[in-house]
């Protein structure tokens, strides 16, 4: 099973927060990327070793008033 490194940047684009997890695929590291964002994390990225697998904004919506 492969290991992750998950990777949250803030606004200014510096870590903010990480951690390493061993997922089946890729596709389940992006699902648990998400799942653990934390509420001030404006991007998030999936590196498996060296490599950038996914990266993705994720600020939040503003709903219409």
């Amino acid at each position: 099973m492969p290991a992750y490194d998950i990777r949250y940047l803030d606004a200014a684009g510096f870590l903010a927060h990480a951690f390493s997890a061993m997922c089946d695929d890729e596709r389940r590291a992006r699902v648990l990327a998400h799942a653990m964002k934390l509420p001030s994390a404006e991007r998030l990225e999936v590196w498996q070793g060296q490599a950038l697998v996914y990266a993705r904004d994720v600020t939040p919506l503003v709903l219409a008033s």
